[in-house]
This record gives structure tokens, sequence and C-alpha cells, in this order.
């Protein structure tokens, strides 16, 4: 079978990956270097399982930047392009899917389409009402990011938003090119897998919110916050795992679609959610006043990156942290070695690492790293459990 795959970031490429084990892939994408790196099975994007299918296994796989080449003849063509929520004007930016959407409609194919992007609650429906079409569905993915693709071979459910013969189709595919092999698979409409990812995302920046909320408290009244967490999290009610501080959630998913939930909530009573988005930006505020009250002329930021094992900072909150930190008027360095510019938001990369440690008075660091244990003394970080 050929697929067709629009988009090779995280999702796309994982998803690209794992099914041209067993068919035809042709991914396309916009810019010519990821292109070029992937038919020279070059990874774009960190992520070690997809390196090592790239090197070892025989994969059916080619990249395009030509959207007619791609779509041509696809009997599946997932759509994984980047969506976001636009906090200025209040809305989900879905252009990117909207314009693949229109490219597909264009060529009058006979394929089905599923979006991989996370996309508001009720698209899918908007988007055949405004269009005239029924071939289109919604099938949330749960990947994590620099583990997407094993995510991908291991995963904790398939839901595909129809109920019908070729979402059964399209589950299958997904499950034939897994390694995990007992994959509970649930099938609702669109409109609920929607609400799946939103709200599946949402529980998960809550964990991520009321840990920080626990090590504020513990770090203002003076009390070891592991202490507390390891105890509270041996609850297996609790579970131990998702609980360890941080600067606040990022990256692709969770910063978007906890805004996104809250504002399907517009006309629904609600307190937990709005919380959730108030909390991130409240614990932001603690840590640059725990930064602040050391007075430092010279505040080093010790990568970009929401995690180990990452490559991506988009929506990372150790941003956020530095646009606090410049209205302070504080100067600010950047060590980030995935950058090749002299210049980021203003602030200045330092390519050399013993200029780094040097310049800096304090090093902020959302997750600790062997390199900078050798400064320990400078470092600032709620990282408690050296994982996540």
């Amino acid at each position: 079978m050929k697929i067709a795959v629009a988009g090779t970031g995280y999702v796309g490429l994982s998803i690209a990956t794992l099914l041209s084990q067993h068919n035809e892939v042709i991914t396309l994408d916009i810019i010519k270097e990821k292109v070029d790196m992937i038919n020279n099975r070059i990874s774009p994007i960190k992520d070690k399982e997809i390196k090592e299918y790239f090197k070892n296994k025989e994969l059916n796989l080619r990249a395009t930047l030509d959207y007619k080449d791609a779509f041509k003849d696809a009997k599946y063509i997932i759509i994984s392009t980047p969506t976001n929520y636009d906090d200025e004007k209040n809305f989900f930016d879905t252009s990117s899917v909207e314009d693949i959407i229109k490219k597909v409609i264009s060529m009058d194919i006979n394929t089905t389409m599923v979006i991989k992007s996370t996309i508001p609650v009720g698209f899918i429906n908007d988007m055949k009402e405004k269009y005239g079409i029924d071939n289109i569905l919604f099938s949330p993915e749960f990947l994590r990011e620099g583990k997407a693709l094993y995510d991908n071979l291991y995963p904790s459910r398939i839901i595909v938003g129809e109920k019908s013969e070729r979402a059964k189709i399209f589950a299958n595919l997904l499950k034939e090119g897994a390694i995990k092999k007992d994959i509970e698979i649930k099938y609702m409409d669109s409109t609920e897998a929607e609400a799946v990812k939103l709200f599946a995302n949402t529980y998960l920046a809550l964990r991520v919110a009321y840990f920080n909320e626990l090590d504020t408290y513990a770090e203002l009244n003076n009390l070891n916050a592991k202490d507390i967490i390891d105890g509270v999290c041996l609850d297996p009610r609790i579970g131990d795992f998702y609980n360890n501080p941080s600067f606040g959630y990022g990256g692709y998913c969770l910063p978007k679609d906890t805004k996104q939930l809250l504002a399907n909530y517009n006309k629904v009573p609600q307190n937990l959610i709005e919380a959730i988005v108030k909390s991130n930006d409240t614990r932001k505020d603690h840590i640059t006043n725990m930064i602040m009250n050391n007075k430092p002329k010279v505040v080093g930021i010790y990568r970009l990156t929401m995690k180990t094992d990452s490559d991506n900072f988009r929506a990372s909150a150790i941003k956020g942290i530095i646009e606090r930190l410049k209205k302070e008027n504080i100067e600010i360095i950047i060590y980030e070695p995935t950058l090749t510019k002299e210049m980021f938001d203003d602030c200045k990369i330092i390519k050399d690492f013993a200029n780094f440690k040097e310049m800096a008075d304090i090093i902020l660091t959302n997750r600790m790293d062997n390199i900078i244990k050798t400064v320990e003394h400078k470092v600032y970080t709620r990282d408690l459990f050296t994982r996540d």
C-alpha cells in the first residue's frame, strides 16, 4: 500500500518510519534540507530509535518536496503538520493542516486523510462541512519527544476517530508496524477522539503543575522536596512517574493543548482547567524570583531544550524564564550546542563551554547534565531525580 505523510516532525517521521517497514511511504516536507537528510537516511530530529531504524532496517521510505508526487495513488494521506494555539487571537492555528486538505481536494483522488496533528474539538466535522468532504478522520498520537518511534513501536493505545472499515484498516497498519503485541484499539467518533487528545495532555500538564507547586512549597519552607515526593508517590494510586519538578511544562503539546481545552470550556463551568494553565505561569514567576534573590549580574542558560534526549525547545519553559529576567534587565548568556547563530532572542550564544561557565554568576538548567556538575555551586535547577 502507498501511504503519504505530510510533515516530518516527531509525529510524521516516526509514523513514516513505522509504516515503511511494510508499505511504500512518501513523506512530504517544505524544507529541502530535511528531505535530503531523510533520503540519505539521516534523521533530521533527535530520536534514538529512528536513527537505529534508518541505519539497520530495510525501509520503503522516500521524501519529497512535491505534494502531487507524495499524494498520487496514496491509499492514506497522514497529516502531521504543525499546529499552535494563538494566545493573542485566542484560537488554534490549523492553517497548515487546512493547506494540506485543500491540496488533496484539488487533486481529486480516491484517498482517506488521517489527521495526526493536534486539532480543536469539532475540527473534523467543520472540515467535512466546509469542504463538502467525507474522506477525513482523526487519530490522536501520544508520543514523547525523543522517543516518538519507540512510542509507536510500543503504543499505550491506538485510537481512531471513526467506526468504519477504513478506520480498522488504518489501525491495523499501525499495529502491524509495532513490536508490542497486545495493543488496545479504540474506535470512536472523531469529535470524541479530538477530546481524548486534549484531555490526556491536560492531565499530564496537571501532574507537572501539581509536583511543581509541591516543590515551590518545599523550597520556600526549606523542606526536602524529594523526600516529600517519594513519600507521596509510594501510594500506588498516585505512582512514581511524571513527578520530577521543572521550570514548568512546555514542548510541542502541553502548552497549546491546555490553552485550547480551556478555550473549549468557554460556556462550561470549570475551575481546574484554568488553574492548570495559570499554574505554569506562576511557576515561572517563582523560579524568576528565586534567581533574582541571588542578585546575579549575568545569568547563564544551559540548554534551551525541554529535557534529556530532546533537541526541541519550542515553548520550552526556560524561554519564559528568559523573558522574565530580561524585564529585570539581567544580562543573559546561552549555551546551546544545537544553535549555530550568534544570538537567540537578543541573548548572546556562547559557543565555548569553558567561557560560558566562567562568565555566568548563576547557571540555570531545567535538567541536570554531567557536564555542568563541575560547576554545581553555580547551578540552579529543580531537577530532583535527574530524569524526564
